[in-house]
Formats: structure tokens, sequence, C-alpha cells
């Protein structure tokens, strides 16, 4: 079943049933990824050093 499905089917139990249809899928898709991309992102991370930067290490 797709979630298009689920979600029709969702949507039809909810008005039988006199209640608020439920949101549609991937309307929250972009605050859960940007929560789970803070939470799984190491903090002390920094940008790969820039190659015209003299001071970067040779061979990178």
């Amino acid at each position: 079943m797709t979630a298009l499905q689920q979600h029709l089917l969702d949507v039809h139990r909810a008005a039988r049933l006199s209640r608020p249809a439920p949101p549609p899928p991937g309307r929250h898709d972009g605050p859960v990824l940007r929560a789970l991309y803070r939470r799984v992102r190491p903090a002390g991370r920094t940008a790969p050093p820039d190659a015209s930067d003299p001071s970067a290490p040779p061979g990178g």
C-alpha cells in the first residue's frame, strides 16, 4: 500500500468516525529531516580546507 492509499484510507476512516482528518503525507518531512540532521551531525565538524588556502596541508 502506498502512502497516498494509506492516507486516503485514514481520511475515510476519520470521516466515518467524525474525527479530524490526518495531515497529508510528507507535510512534516522538512522539520523532521532538519531535526534528524542536527541530531546525527557531529558537533565539532567543520568544512574541509579550501584548496586555495596556503595554510592547508599539501595533497588535500
